[in-house]
Order: C-alpha cells, then structure tokens, then sequence
C-alpha cells in the first residue's frame, strides 16, 4: 500500500519525452506547443471529467510522448 507504480510501453528503440525533459514543448515564432496532452471526450461524464481534471492538475496522470530514437536525433540536431 502507498507503492508507486510507473507503466512506460512503448517500441523498442523509442525514446519516451515527458513534462520538463528537453524538447517536450515545442517552439514556433509565436507559440509553444506541448508535444502530448490529454483530450477528454465531450460525451465523457462529468463527474469523470473533473476527477480526471483534478488527477492531471495534480500530476498523478502526466502526458508522455514516445518518438523514435532516430526522431528524437533528430529534434535534438535542428536546435
């Protein structure tokens, strides 16, 4: 009780991109992008919506973005 448990699943040779690490936003002349988010269906409840809302803003739920190893060369050779 009170253990953490992380679950990644991703390819092999893919490389996982979350909140904070390098490269996780994206940087355009007047934006900055997320490279993962969350989107909640309109016909999800409500009640889910606002749990899911509070677990997110809480950072138990947290967005990751898997790329290739051979992307992420990549993102990191265009900066």
């Amino acid at each position: 009780m009170g253990q953490e448990v992380n679950f990644t699943v991703a390819e092999p040779g893919a490389t996982s991109i979350r909140p904070g690490d390098p490269h996780f936003t994206i940087v355009e002349q007047f934006t900055i992008t997320p490279r993962a988010g969350f989107e909640i269906s309109n016909s999800c409840p409500t009640e889910y919506q606002g749990i899911l809302i509070t677990a997110i803003n809480a950072g138990w739920i947290k967005p990751v973005a898997h790329v290739t190893k051979e992307e992420y060369m990549v993102i990191q050779l265009s900066n």
